[in-house]
């Protein structure tokens, strides 16, 4: 307990002290998760203050990036207004169709040639790779410098689709998991099956009759702004257990939750619930960095070599930023800039932990699978974390 305790400790006080230096955190080539993914693994592997046993690491990572996502989800679905999100369907159908496609497609046959995984592994590694995650997307597209540098038509196709993609993935994990792990395939597609559908039918009743009841308490004036703020935050875990407990999509369930209670509540109302991208999701996205600093597994990274290495690297590269720029940009309907942007700010990170977790709990041990996808994590962490005030700034130069 005394290393747990020493993490709440050195977390608190890296989030106070970003707290102090937020404004300059946002135009420093710098992010949160960068920062606390440094400290994980300076008070880890490097000075060896902290050292939890490897299945109480796996459950803590399973359940604090569980809790993450559902928050961030909620964040990313209150960010624009349900009209604003309407106008860009047509983008954003195109990137979780067939750019999902593609990206999973490309991770697994670069798992497969340059790792050198057997088949089913890798198409696992690839759909565990393939969504883009919202919580290192917020870095990019939400304060005061992506509003003044982005339009808000490109920040809207980033948000929506690294909101829906998150849940969806779910899907491409599930399918990949009756190759990779002895079950009966039945059961694995019922599962998929059920996972989305259920999680559709979930969270459009839990947003709606959510909205419904702030609608009401605000026309009786029994609600104030602040604590509208914390019920968007307490109602993307609320959806998220009821979602486990129907045994669905739970991701995907929140983020559904979060559009129908967008669109259930008024503008006025959304007003307070946007303000959730700040003064939440930086500073939560804080402990599940710190963890997966921790928890880098360097041995197995030198056991697997220059691979391991090429992979994650060719990762970055190819798996999103040629699907959209060469092969999706006309049925996108975007420039040569937006694409580019688009395509390069695809960042891997919190959902990419979650679904390695879960994979493992459900039965792919194979210590590659975690060895590859946290050096992808890890690698993309940094480089998204450091391009994305350059990225603005190029955007808006030209």
């Amino acid at each position: 307990m005394r290393s747990l305790h020493l993490g709440y400790t050195l977390v608190g006080v890296l989030a106070v002290l970003l707290a102090f230096w937020s404004s300059a955190i946002r135009r420093a080539p710098v992010s949160e998760p960068l920062l606390a993914l440094l400290l994980g693994v300076l008070a880890g592997p490097v000075l060896g203050l902290i050292d939890l046993t490897d299945q109480r690491m796996a459950g803590l990572t399973l359940e604090t990036t569980r809790i993450l996502l559902a928050i961030s989800l909620m964040a990313v679905a209150l960010r624009f207004s349900a009209t604003a999100y309407r106008t860009v369907l047509r983008p954003i159908g195109v990137l979780l169709v067939a750019g999902m496609a593609g990206m999973a497609l490309i991770g697994a046959g670069l798992a497969w040639s340059v790792l050198g995984l057997p088949a089913a592994l890798a198409v696992l590694l690839g759909a565990c790779l393939t969504p883009t995650d919202p919580v290192l997307a917020s870095s990019v597209v939400s304060g005061q410098p992506a509003e003044q540098s982005l339009p808000a038509r490109l920040r809207q196709v980033i948000s929506g689709e690294s909101g829906a993609n998150d849940g969806l993935a779910f899907l491409f994990v599930v399918l990949a998991l009756i190759a990779a792990v002895p079950r009966p395939a039945g059961e694995q597609l019922f599962e998929a099956a059920w996972g989305v559908v259920g999680a559709v039918l979930v969270g459009l009743t839990v947003g709606y009759v959510a909205g419904r009841a702030v609608r009401a308490a605000e026309a009786r004036e029994q609600v104030d702004k602040g604590s509208l703020l914390i019920f968007a935050a307490v109602l993307g875990v609320a959806a998220l257990g009821i979602a486990r407990m129907a045994g669905t999509d739970a991701v995907l369930a929140v983020f559904v939750t979060g559009l129908a209670y967008n669109r259930m509540i008024g503008q006025e109302s959304r007003a307070s619930e946007q303000r959730l991208d700040d003064a939440l999701t930086r500073y939560l996205v804080l402990p599940v960095f710190f963890l997966l600093g921790l928890e880098l597994p360097w041995r197995q990274w030198l056991e697997l070599g220059w691979p391991a290495a090429a992979f994650a690297v060719a990762v970055l590269l190819l798996r999103r930023l040629p699907v959209v720029v060469v092969a999706l940009r006309p049925a996108l309907g975007m420039s040569w800039r937006d694409a580019v942007f688009l395509g390069w700010f695809g960042p891997i990170g919190v959902s990419a932990l979650f679904y390695l977790t879960y994979s493992h709990r459900e039965g792919a041990v194979d210590p590659r699978l975690w060895a590859a996808g946290t050096l992808v994590v890890a690698l993309s962490t940094v480089v998204h974390g450091t391009t994305a005030t350059v990225g603005r700034r190029w955007y808006a130069a030209r």
